[in-house]
């Protein structure tokens, strides 16, 4: 026998979205991206990363990696690391793990 139950939460409706913030398109070379990663210090973070870029190079034509690591986990990326990142990477990956 098929019933339904219906759940009913008394939850406030949820808030509408914000706007998208602005995005910089760009042209990306038909030989392959420009692959930045950005380790945030925490352990097994590289490990993590070089799995994700292993997967990302067997599906997508990949021209370079430029892989930059935080000074310290607490720490935001200097502006340095930041503009490195702009300039070298079509597409930035960053991850934490522990």
């Amino acid at each position: 026998m098929n019933r339904t139950i219906k759940l009913v939460t008394p939850d406030a409706p949820p808030p509408k979205p914000a706007a998208a913030p602005e995005v910089t398109r760009r042209k990306l070379d038909p030989t392959g991206i420009r692959l930045g990663v950005l380790d945030n210090s925490k352990g097994n973070a590289d490990h993590l990363l070089r799995m994700i870029v292993d997967g990302v190079r067997a599906e997508i034509p990949v021209k370079s990696v430029v892989s930059l690591r935080k000074p310290h986990v607490t720490f935001p990326a200097t502006r340095e690391v930041l503009d490195q990142l702009e300039a070298e990477a079509d597409v930035v990956i960053s991850a934490m793990a522990d």
